[in-house]
């Protein structure tokens, strides 16, 4: 387990160079929020959309996820308490105003990569227009 790595992953870099072919800027393992300690791996902050790059062992993912053998109970708790700890993490940030966007490891970056910039372009804030008299 100390040998997988938490950042930086293939998926991860795949999704932020797709991100930033799209012309969008990003900051990277930043908490969205500080009361909440968990930190996301690509942060818009103007647009609250913070990005988490899950792999599909350790979050259980739906499709690819798998409950090993050996040892089964101390992988299914493992894993089990990472989703409840991701879910916990979309609802703190949503009641912080923020929208966490989820990414499993298995999908295409370049679609999603297409997913999250039609998200931050959707949340981006507006800009103001000047008052008539002000031009």
């Amino acid at each position: 387990m100390s040998r997988q790595r938490s950042r930086d992953t293939e998926i991860e870099l795949a999704l932020r160079r797709e991100l930033h072919r799209l012309g969008l800027r990003y900051r990277v393992h930043q908490r969205p929020v500080r009361a909440v300690r968990r930190e996301a791996d690509v942060v818009f902050g103007p647009a609250k959309v913070a990005v988490f790059v899950d792999g599909c062992f350790w979050h259980g993912c739906p499709t690819h996820g798998t409950w090993p053998k050996n040892n089964g109970d101390f992988w299914r708790t493992k894993i089990e308490t990472n989703r409840t700890r991701d879910a916990n993490t979309d609802q703190r940030l949503a009641e912080a105003g923020w929208l966490a966007v989820r990414i499993w490891e298995h999908e295409d970056p370049a679609e999603a990569a297409d997913r999250v910039r039609d998200t931050v372009l959707a949340r981006r804030p507006t800009p103001a227009k000047p008052h008539p008299a002000q031009t």
